[in-house]
This record gives structure tokens, C-alpha cells and sequence, in this order.
């Protein structure tokens, strides 16, 4: 089987029908038209809340110039961005990904690059980081350090992804939450009990959804989704909570509460926004945000698309999917517009599980998704009607079913069990995807070559676990060369 070509899953005696169904292979992957609707659906629900998060940690950076982003422009081109994507991955990968600004890559963007940077020329850096994925995967160079992945960190990058997407789940509904004291950092909810509506409303829906995903019901998520949106409703119209902004025991990221009219015309002044004049800053101080940049995306998107194909059924043995190079190409392409858009940079959410928990297994549950990003450009209002404690529940239910992908390991030799260990805590207890592919590959090399195992390490492996030893050593080198 090449990996260009799905694995078979078609039902016995199932034939494609028409040229739609065969483009796609809905038939071929056993899934359906509806089916695909629905996990569309349910990815977008599960994602909206990008419309309103990605606005709120751009505009909150202040560049160089003393200068910020417009809220209102940032959701503009925050839908946009994610729908065009998110349609073109489906077109052309055919699979069930969809696209968003990476949340590392923003915040990183807000309070680390324009520090340095104006806001335009920060987007231009990210410009070039999509171009320089584009060319790697282009030549076939990203294809080779995917496929130098050993299969157990392949495995250790989904279930860490499961670890890392029920942990955000957790947060953004207040389950957890930080202390402010060194010890313990973080603790349940408020005062280690569980305090506030908004965090019942998580956990009714959270045990509602589990009830049904255990039941084998269909449409399981999204009817947790739309049940758990109905109740807040309903809370919030009866006790105005409001925003927890205002209110400790209030709704998080969203109010479930319509206000004003459905519709609003779009901003899109920032897109093109984008500056290549870097003559104020120094060489290596470029240099040091676009390698940082280009690790970051990379190896996010490589683990979060590993995760997803082997949770959606569609990986080989060794962890490869379907339209891998094609899949890789836009990927990056999705970086490039994402800074052309000054959007942040766009790549595969991890969120999209919970499309594919639903049964989504092609690229027409993207254009689903892809379309109603677009609609949301003029429908934020609606977008922000589910409240992320209702999302979380729905992360939460996916991240469980990644976990259960440790089954396929064999754990008996401590030179594998370490580096899949770190792998898998260290994407959550960092907030990031790279750092715990990062460690892991390090680790793998090091304790693998010192057990005796040097000779089964692939030397790109070597390359890459070098390279994450610059990224994660990158302040003391910035400092040592005064960038």
C-alpha cells in the first residue's frame, strides 16, 4: 500500500457512488454523506471558538511601534483564513483536518515577536516560515524526517496530543485552574472544589457525552454539544452570570447569550498587512524567530496530523496516511496564509478529532467545516454562543479516546518507555506539542544510543533531535550573541 492511496475500509459489497463519492472515497473509508456532514459540524462547533480566542491574544500584543491589532479585524481574518484552508486541505489532502491559527504560534507571535518586531514585519516572519515548510515538503525533506520517526514516538505524539487536548479541555472550563503558589501550581476549580455554573455545565455535559459516546449512539458529540450550548442558554438567561471577566463565576471565553443582531460585515483591512523589512532588527535575531517558528510548526503539525489520521483509522503500520506529501505541502501553505492574512499562522487543529470521533474520515467533512468558518465571518455573533466550557467537554471526550492508542505499544525496554513517557507529559505540563516531540526524539537518541541501539537511529533523527537541542537552548544562544 502506498501511502497515497487510503487503507481499505470500504463495507463488503459497497460501491462508490458517482464521481463525488469516489473523489472523496466516502464509500471506500465506510463513512457516508450525512456522516461526513455531521463530523463536519460537530469540528466546527468544537474549533468556533478560535473566532473569538485568536482575536484575543493577537490584539492583546503591542509591537515595537506601541501599535495593536483590531479585535474585529483579528476575527475577520481568523474565519477567513481557517475556511479557505480548511476547504483547500479537504480538496486536496481529501482528509479530515481542519485548519486554524495554531494557538503556540500566536501566542508566540503576541508576546515574544513584537517585542522585537512590528506587528506587519512579525507577519512577514511567519510568511517565511510557511515558505520554507512549503519547500521542505515540496522536496520530499519533510516526508524523510516524518518518515525517520521511530513508530513508538508516533504512537507516544497522538497519545500526548490526547493528554494535551483534554488538558486545555480542563482549563477552559475552570475544572483546573492555577493557584499562583509554587506548590501546587494548579489545583481543581476554586479553592479545590468545584465553585461555579459554568464548571457544572462542563461536567454535566462531559458525563451526558460520555454516556452516549459509550452507548455507541450516533451523533454522540454534537448532540452533547448542542445540549450542553441549550442549558447554558437557559442558565445564563436565567442568572445572568455575564463574562468571568467581570464575574469570578462567570462564563469563560464566550457568553451563551445573544446580543444585538445575527450579522456583521467583515473587516478585512489586515489582510496583506505584511512587512519583509527587518533592516531594524539583527541578522541573528531573524534568523533565531524563524528557526523557532519553523520547529514550532513543523513538528506540531506533524504530531497532531499523525494523531488524527491513526485516531481516524486511516494510518498504516508504520503511522504514514494517506496524501501524506500533499498533505504536508499545504500544511505550510496554510503558514504563509495565515501571515499574509496577519491571522497568525494556520495549520492542522487537533480539535478536528472531535469531527472524527463522530465518524468524519474524508475531506468533504472539511469543506463542511471549511464553509461554515467562512459564513462565520458574518456570523460571529452566533459563533460566540457556545461557551467554551461546553467545547471542553467534547475535547475532553476525544482526548480520551487518543489515550487509548497506548495499547499498541510494547513498553518493555526502559530505553522506548522513557522517551514515549516524555513525549506524552510533557505536551500537556508545557502548554505545547513541540516541546514534547522535542523531548522525546532527544531522549530517544541519547538513551537509545547509549543502550546500544545507535545503529537502529535513523541519522536524520540525529539532525532533529540536534536541532531541538538549539530550539530548546535558543534564549541562552540569543543571549550569548546579544540578539
Amino acid at each position: 500500500m502506498t501511502t497515497e492511496t487510503a487503507p481499505a475500509t470500504r463495507p463488503e459489497g459497497a460501491k462508490p457512488v458517482g464521481a463525488f463519492d469516489r473523489f472523496f472515497q466516502i464509500t471506500e473509508r465506510g463513512s457516508t454523506v450525512g456522516t461526513e456532514v455531521r463530523g463536519g459540524l460537530v469540528t466546527f462547533i468544537t474549533m468556533a471558538y478560535i473566532v473569538v480566542l485568536n482575536p484575543i491574544i493577537l490584539s492583546a500584543g503591542t509591537d515595537v511601534a506601541g501599535n495593536n491589532l483590531a479585535f474585529p479585524a483579528v476575527a475577520a481574518v481568523t474565519a477567513l483564513t481557517a475556511g479557505v484552508m480548511t476547504i483547500l486541505f479537504g480538496l486536496v489532502a481529501r482528509l479530515p483536518f481542519a485548519f486554524a491559527a495554531g494557538l503556540g504560534i500566536n501566542s508566540f507571535l503576541a508576546f515574544s515577536v513584537v517585542g522585537q518586531v512590528t506587528w506587519p514585519e512579525a507577519m512577514g516572519l511567519v510568511v517565511i516560515n510557511g515558505l520554507i515548510i512549503v519547500l521542505l515538503a515540496a522536496t520530499g525533506l519533510r516526508r524523510l524526517i516524518f518518515d525517520a520517526v521511530p513508530y513508538e514516538l508516533k504512537i507516544a505524539i497522538t497519545v500526548g496530543i490526547g493528554l494535551f487536548i483534554a488538558f486545555i479541555g480542563f482549563v477552559d472550563a475552570g475544572l483546573v485552574t492555577a493557584t499562583g503558589q509554587n506548590s501546587p501550581p494548579v489545583g481543581l476549580g476554586i479553592g479545590g472544589s468545584i465553585a461555579t455554573v459554568p464548571t457544572l455545565v462542563f461536567i454535566v455535559t462531559l458525563l451526558l457525552t460520555g454516556v452516549l459516546v459509550a452507548r455507541k449512539v450516533k451523533g454522540a458529540l454534537l448532540i452533547g454539544l448542542v445540549t450542553g450550548t441549550v442549558l447554558a442558554v437557559v442558565i445564563e438567561a436565567i442568572w445572568h452570570l455575564g463574562s468571568s471577566v467581570d464575574n469570578d463565576g462567570g462564563w469563560g471565553l464566550s457568553v451563551p447569550a445573544l446580543n444585538g443582531s445575527l450579522f456583521a460585515v467583515p473587516d478585512l483591512s489586515l489582510v496583506g498587512d505584511v512587512s519583509f523589512d527587518f533592516s531594524k532588527v539583527g541578522f541573528l535575531t531573524v534568523i533565531m524567530l524563524v528557526f523557532t517558528l519553523v520547529f514550532t510548526n513543523f513538528f506540531d503539525a506533524m504530531g497532531t496530523m499523525t494523531g488524527l489520521s491513526k485516531e481516524a483509522g486511516l494510518a498504516d503500520a508504520k503511522g504514514n496516511f494517506p496524501r501524506l506529501k500533499s498533505a504536508l505541502i499545504v500544511e505550510g501553505v496554510g503558514a504563509v496564509a495565515g501571515g499574509f492574512t496577519s491571522g497568525s499562522s494556520n495549520t492542522v487543529f487537533i480539535e478536528s478529532g472531535s469531527g472524527i470521533g463522530e465518524g468524519a474520515r474524508t475531506g468533504f467533512a472539511n469543506v463542511v467545516t471549511g464553509v461554515l468558518f467562512l459564513l462565520a465571518m458574518f456570523l460571529t455573533p452566533l459563533a460566540q454562543i457556545v461557551p467554551s466550557e461546553v467545547a471542553a467537554a467534547a475535547l475532553v471526550i476525544v482526548g480520551a479516546m487518543m489515550m487509548s492508542q497506548i495499547r499498541d505499544l510494547d513498553l518493555s525496554q526502559f530505553s522506548v518507555l522513557l522517551p514515549v513517557f516524555l513525549t506524552v507529559v510533557i505536551m500537556p505540563l508545557t502548554y505545547s506539542i513541540a516541546n514534547g516531540i522535542g523531548a522525546g526524539f532527544v531522549a530517544w537518541v541519547v538513551v537509545r544510543s547509549l543502550s546500544g541501539k545507535a545503529k537502529t537511529i535513523s541519522p536524520l533523527l540525529w539532525i532533529v533531535a540536534a536541532g531541538f537541542v538549539l530550539y530548546f537552548a535558543r534564549g541562552p544562544i540569543e543571549a550569548l550573541f546579544g540578539a
